[in-house]
């Protein structure tokens, strides 16, 4: 499929004259409009302002806002006010902006995913879900299949826009000299067997035994049950990390743990965990709480957390495998591993 196609001419394609999907492209475009200035506000920084320092303020879920958070915020909810809506979600807002009960499509976004890295530099980006509004039914009470589209902005050393409307990902680069997206992948497709795994591994005494095990046969390298050697990732940025795994493949953990506050794990389902699950299965991968599909999961608040494990297919299912079979790590640990002959 040839290159360069425009992201507005890709997504008048899709829509055609059917009126959901021209809701959809109409989302989709609001939001790439707001990022392109989002892009230029991130590139300036203190120049523009742009500190990374907090504002003596949290979000609704309780994290510090930065002063980019804010501003990133308040750009995306000006762009897609302009359309018609039924129900916005935002990381930054405790509560649902509500529009047209009789509007299409609902949107749910995190404006500035990976903010606490913006005073070092390091990439952040914007994520977002599109859904269908059913009148009488809550906004975004859905399983997360049934997100009509999904996306994220990477602003990093090129900004580029990560999309799917069900029907594959393509991604599109921010050609800055005309302020356009233009598409340099399409049909992106996960690389397989990619020896690469993302963890913050400073949590390891927290993880539940399945990600013990999971990581502990990647660490034992050539010598151990997977049988050849891994390299480690840990940026600390979702789109970040995402973006690599469509890249490059292999597998990206956010589980819970045993800490106060992270039995499911630190993101959140409807603007973080099923937009991401979306894209990395459209991609021929795959995106698993551990014990189930994030996909089937439905939300039953706008802020609610729960793991995410994605990427290759092989690497999620193994670990959902040590989940639903706890003797699966002892068919192939080493003999005198923990989880090996004297496993209690």
């Amino acid at each position: 499929m040839p290159q360069g196609l425009t992201l507005s001419r890709h997504t008048s394609k899709y829509a055609g004259t059917d009126k959901l999907r021209l809701a959809v492209a109409a989302a989709i475009d609001a939001i790439a409009a707001a990022s392109i200035e989002i892009s230029e506000l991130i590139g300036r920084g203190p120049l523009a302002g742009i500190t990374g320092e907090a504002q003596g303020s949290s979000n609704a879920d309780g994290d510090v806002q930065k002063d980019l958070d804010v501003r990133c915020d308040e750009m995306i909810m000006s762009g897609l006010q302009r359309i018609p809506f039924a129900a916005l979600a935002s990381e930054e807002s405790e509560d649902l902006v509500l529009g047209d009960p009789a509007a299409p499509i609902s949107v749910a976004f995190d404006p500035l995913d990976g903010s606490s890295n913006i005073d070092t530099n390091m990439t952040v980006g914007t994520i977002f879900s599109i859904v269908q509004n059913k009148p009488g039914q809550p906004p975004f009470s859905a399983p997360g299949h049934a997100q009509l589209a999904a996306g994220f902005v990477v602003y990093g050393p090129q900004t580029s826009l990560v999309l799917t409307v069900g029907e594959g990902v393509d991604i599109f680069t921010l050609d800055r000299r005309d302020r356009t997206y233009k598409r340099i992948r399409s049909q992106v497709q996960i690389p397989e067997h990619t020896a690469e795994f993302a963890i913050n591994a400073s949590n390891h005494r927290h993880w539940e035994q399945p990600v013990r095990d999971f990581v502990d046969e990647c660490l034992a390298g050539a010598d151990g049950p997977r049988s050849k050697d891994f390299n480690m990732r840990w940026i600390g940025s979702l789109v970040a990390e995402a973006y690599r795994i469509l890249t490059r493949g292999g597998i990206f953990l956010y589980p819970g743990d045993s800490r106060p506050g992270y039995g499911d794990g630190r993101l959140r389902l409807l603007y973080e965990c099923h937009p991401m699950a979306f894209i990395i299965e459209q991609a021929g991968g795959a995106a698993s709480t551990g014990r189930e599909r994030v996909l089937d999961l439905a939300a039953t608040s706008i802020h609610q957390r729960a793991p995410l494990i994605m990427g290759s297919l092989d690497k999620v299912q193994r670990i959902e495998l040590l989940h639903h079979d706890p003797d699966a790590a002892n068919i192939t640990a080493p003999l005198f591993g923990h989880r090996g002959l004297f496993r209690v």
